[in-house]
């Protein structure tokens, strides 16, 4: 496994464990507005960025985020990711947790769309065997909710959509990140200053107590995995990233049913296996195709 692999892959891996639990998060915070928390969710990643590039001592990526056709393409970013957090808070606050699953399982799909289209990235027989699948699987989620879920579509495409950005954006994950949420947090603020001084008991900080807290960790809880996946993106295959991504919608699946008692019908049930098979069956084949990798490595020796 080379160097690039060895950090990509843990980078992917918990960004989606993160990711996975958020609704968690987002319902104990329901008494929040979702544009409250949106903003505060912009606000304290300033800081969180800040200090993790003085730990990096990034200072110069910084610099480079800013200048040029980067800043242009961060600012992009920067909506495309704002848009993607509004639409997810709103969607788990609404009941529809499991709806924004479905965003994220679609999302390796068109992850796989844009790696051939952009990046021409190339599957295995077993690996689009294994996106066949999965799209089944997606089709028959999106028929159980016997509407065009449209939150779910939001969701994948502006992710898709940052995603691809990032991975064309050659610069420092902290850097760009720090660009972005910099970038926002004159709006974030701007929207707490209305609603704390317009809205009858609206208040900067929740309602005090423990929301404090709360609300300052929203920095780091939307911060670390970003930038885990930022960094995944430049040293992992597009595809593989989007069969990775399966692991938080999972996540945010499971705890839809078993904590938010969200509806779950046998038609839930056959997709999820659909999408499950298709993940076993394209990790399988990624763990095969490398292990040949490496053994022809070693065969050929030195160069």
């Amino acid at each position: 496994m080379n160097a690039a692999l060895r950090l990509g892959f843990p980078a992917a891996l918990g960004c989606y464990l993160i990711w996975g639990s958020l609704p968690l998060y987002i319902r104990a915070m329901n008494h929040v507005g979702a544009f409250e928390l949106l903003a505060h969710r912009i606000l304290w990643s300033v800081p969180t960025a800040v200090l993790l590039i003085a730990l990096a001592t990034k200072w110069r990526d910084v610099k480079a985020a800013f200048t040029g056709s980067n800043l242009k393409w961060l600012a992009l970013s920067s909506v495309l990711i704002a848009s993607n957090w509004a639409i997810y808070i709103w969607a788990v606050n609404a009941g529809r947790a499991m709806e924004a699953s479905l965003g994220y399982y679609i999302n390796p799909l068109v992850n796989v769309l844009f790696g051939m289209l952009i990046f021409s990235e190339t599957l295995r027989i077993a690996q689009w065997v294994a996106v066949g699948i999965a799209t089944i699987g997606v089709v028959i989620m999106a028929f159980a909710f016997g509407h065009v879920p449209w939150a779910a579509l939001a969701l994948c495409t502006t992710f898709a959509c940052y995603g691809v950005i990032r991975k064309k954006v050659v610069i420092d994950s902290r850097a760009g990140f720090l660009v972005e949420v910099a970038l926002l947090a004159p709006l974030a603020a701007l929207w707490l200053a209305l609603f704390a001084t317009t809205q009858p008991g609206g208040r900067w900080m929740g309602e005090g107590g423990w929301d404090i807290a709360l609300l300052i960790a929203a920095g780091p809880i939307t911060a670390v995995p970003l930038i885990l996946f930022a960094l995944a993106a430049k040293r992992l295959k597009l595809s593989t990233i989007g069969m990775m991504q399966y692991i938080g919608p999972t996540l945010q699946f499971l705890i839809a049913l078993f904590v938010f008692k969200e509806a779950f019908s046998p038609v839930h049930a056959v997709a999820f296996g659909f999408i499950w098979t298709a993940l076993v069956i394209f990790t399988t084949d990624s763990l095969m195709g490398d292990a040949k990798a490496r053994r022809l490595a070693r065969a050929a020796g030195p160069a």
